[in-house]
């Protein structure tokens, strides 16, 4: 799933100005976005006041939604450069295809990693036929200069590491938690772990004190350093700890996002991640005319046209609006 507003904005992101370097626990609420036919997300980031937690720096959350008689996920061919997207589900699948020939259906708890670099166009749909109930999380993570013109490609991992402790299941599936590591390729210091909790739990995750880190609530009611989280919701905690306090009265699912603050400035507009007005001009150029991004074989739908550019223009800026 991706970014589909019509009237699209740029976000301007990125930079050490503003990072926490201490605790915090900064309660970021949901803007409802509708996705395609019968899907609508919660987007917990960019937020009107954050941009980004380490390089995460897009964040979707959906569902559960009851689709048994609905299409579904329906999201046409759309093109990304400098970015990667992770795609992460609780319940239900989707089937990806992209412009490199990938085809892969995603099922719960496996990673689906596609690494846009300089170019890459995909889609996403729910199959026919499809499970009842869809429940998932789409993120991206911005790549850094020394990556973000690197080959497009994608990654699907349906084995991954956890981490375990007395009523809790950590499966990581981007960067290191604890002592386990993900086999999917990171181009920066980051985590991403999804977090099972059984009722009456009460832990303490490990963490690096270096990174900033939020905590994005799937299911359930977890308490995250004393602060309770309902689903949809996403705790921002800054930098500054060893360890995470953890609590569940009944069974809940998390999602810990983390990493080095992103020193680079940049602009997000639409699919697409930048430095420049002149590289979002082009590239809105290069997808309008058919060139650059590949073509996705086998969707049932036309490409999606991007949106216009603002009036106004674009420049890197800090990681707050």
């Amino acid at each position: 799933m991706s970014n589909l507003d019509r009237e699209a904005v740029p976000s301007l992101c990125g930079g050490r100005g503003f990072v926490v370097t201490e605790p915090v626990r900064e309660l970021l609420s949901p803007r409802h976005v509708k996705l395609g036919e019968s899907t609508e997300v919660r987007r917990l980031l960019p937020n009107l006041g954050r941009r980004m937690v380490g390089a995460w720096c897009f964040v979707d959350h959906y569902g559960p939604d009851d689709i048994a008689d609905e299409p579904g996920m329906q999201v046409p061919p759309h093109p990304h450069m400098g970015l990667q997207t992770v795609s992460w589900l609780h319940e239900g699948e989707v089937l990806h295809r992209d412009s490199t020939g990938s085809l892969q259906t995603i099922r719960p708890r496996q990673l689906g990693l596609m690494t846009s670099g300089r170019a890459i166009s995909h889609s996403e749909e729910s199959p026919r036929p499809h499970a009842r109930l869809l429940h998932g999380a789409q993120l991206w993570v911005a790549l850094p200069d020394t990556h973000r013109h690197t080959d497009p490609h994608f990654e699907f991992h349906a084995e991954l590491p956890e981490v375990t402790a007395p009523g809790l299941r950590a499966t990581v599936l981007m960067g290191t938690l604890d002592t386990a590591t993900s086999p999917g390729t990171a181009y920066t210091p980051l985590v991403g772990a999804d977090l099972a909790l059984t009722g009456g739990t009460d832990v303490r995750v490990p963490v690096e004190r270096d990174f900033e880190y939020a905590a994005l609530a799937m299911s359930g009611e977890a308490h995250v350093d004393d602060v309770p989280l309902v689903p949809g919701s996403m705790l921002y905690l800054g930098c500054g700890r060893d360890e995470l306090p953890l609590r569940a009265d009944s069974d809940a699912g998390l999602m810990l996002l983390g990493g080095e603050p992103f020193e680079e400035e940049l602009i997000m507009f639409w699919n697409w991640i930048g430095r420049s007005q002149q590289e979002i001009e082009q590239a809105r150029r290069d997808w309008m005319e058919g060139s650059r991004f590949g073509e996705v074989k086998g969707y049932d739908g036309t490409p999606l046209p991007a949106p216009s550019l603002p009036t106004v223009p674009l420049k890197p800026r800090g990681r707050l609006r």
